[in-house]
């Protein structure tokens, strides 16, 4: 396995009170460096800049939907991207910011430059950190989340796998607060329909959910490229959906071309 992608929610980014969870981040940068460090070409698509903005600006007054969402994104990223690059440079890794936006990418100059950009940081060993310019991406023009986002990416870059990383174990094949529930550990092709088991909401602090994942996990496998639902809170979880693919509890949907 030479390239991956990694998304990583705001979920999993994000304690209970909506501050950026910087010990999970901390966590998360550790695995993708030590993945670095073994040869691999690593892309995060990251989640967590209007979370992670909303906790440093207090405000007297009321702002409408569009213009909090634009205020808390601009500042987050900055203090999002700040953190990456601080714990990046402590295994001696240089990281780097891509925003993009769905228009952008509907335009092929701009998917190819995009594309070219992220060759080019890739073969000189920088990891691009992609999230979605949400001071521009508004209403109609914004991805329905960062997992349509990565889906996209995974397809760009050719990479082998992709890891969505949520903060509930997989698919389940019932309730997941229900303790006869299990993970759906194998989605063999797009005719398996997960929306059965699946229940409609979305996460605390972004904008997918499980609906969401199943659907981008489905088409990214139909292009030929595994794609695996994952806990980002659990320990050392992306090092073990490597290292030990059937011992480790994820939902994996296979390729339809193997």
């Amino acid at each position: 396995m030479k390239r991956i992608a990694v998304k990583v929610g705001s979920n999993v980014l994000t304690r209970p009170d909506g501050t950026l969870d910087v010990t999970r981040m901390s966590a998360i940068v550790d695995q993708l460096a030590a993945l670095h460090k073994r040869g691999m070409e690593v892309i995060l698509v990251s989640s967590g800049a209007v979370a992670s903005g909303r906790s440093e600006i207090k405000m007297n007054h009321t702002l409408d939907e569009v213009s909090s969402r634009q205020l808390y994104s601009a500042i987050g990223q900055a203090k999002l991207m700040g953190k990456y690059y601080t714990m990046f440079r402590e295994h001696s890794i240089i990281c780097g910011q891509v925003l993009t936006t769905k228009e952008g990418l509907d335009k092929a100059d701009h998917y190819s430059n995009q594309q070219n950009c992220m060759e080019v940081m890739l073969k000189e060993r920088v990891i691009p950190i992609i999230n979605e310019n949400d001071t521009l991406s508004i209403t109609e023009l914004m991805f329905t989340d960062n997992d349509e986002l990565s889906g996209i990416m995974a397809e760009m870059m050719g990479v082998d796998l992709l890891i969505l990383l949520s903060n509930i174990d997989g698919i389940y094949n019932g309730n997941p607060l229900d303790p006869k529930s299990r993970v759906i550990r194998k989605v063999l092709s797009a005719s398996d329909d997960m929306t059965q088991y699946i229940q409609a909401g979305k996460s605390a602090f972004g904008r997918g959910g499980m609906v969401t994942k199943s659907r981008i996990a489905h088409s990214v496998a139909d292009k030929g490229i595994p794609v695996i639902i994952a806990n980002g809170r659990h320990e050392d979880i992306i090092l073990k959906l490597i290292d030990y693919p059937e011992d480790t509890v994820c939902t994996r949907f296979e390729p339809s071309n193997i």
